[in-house]
């Protein structure tokens, strides 16, 4: 488990302000002291839900759906794939996740030679990585 997973609520919430600080503070003293407290997913679904407009949230989900429609080299894909994930963190809620749809997302080619990485447990870069190694290896096949 990630260090988000473990501290990220923690560490949002305590930098917090204005209306957000005391959305917070209104939740927090709302919720019974037996109850654990929310995980990164759910906290950032609530957030995102109070704070960011559905329309805006739809418009990332739509662009998320697109990427994976546009040609580009997985360096290419990587990068916006983390941009879009970083402001849509509720259609990624969890490593696993991420790498399962930025997987999906590949060129054919590619997503079929990483099957085996739906099934571990590895992090984000080392699957952006393989991919790349994996994009480089069929280059070379198609040039000679």
């Amino acid at each position: 488990m990630g260090i988000v997973e473990v501290s990220g609520v923690a560490f949002t919430t305590f930098q917090l302000l204005g209306v957000a600080y005391r959305w917070w503070q209104i939740y927090e003293e709302g919720r019974p002291a037996d109850v654990t407290p929310p995980t990164w997913a759910q906290f950032s679904e609530m957030f995102l839900k109070k704070f960011v407009p559905q329309t805006l949230r739809d418009a990332w989900r739509t662009e998320f759906e697109r990427l994976c429609q546009v040609t580009m080299t997985v360096s290419e894909y990587a990068i916006r794939f983390s941009e879009l994930a970083h402001h849509a963190p509720v259609l990624v809620p969890t490593i696993k996740e991420r790498v399962r749809r930025f997987i999906e997302g590949l060129d054919y080619d590619i997503k079929i030679c990483m099957a085996r990485e739906l099934q571990t447990d590895a992090p984000f870069q080392q699957v952006v990585e393989i991919a790349r190694k994996i994009e480089g290896v069929l280059g070379e096949e198609r040039e000679s």
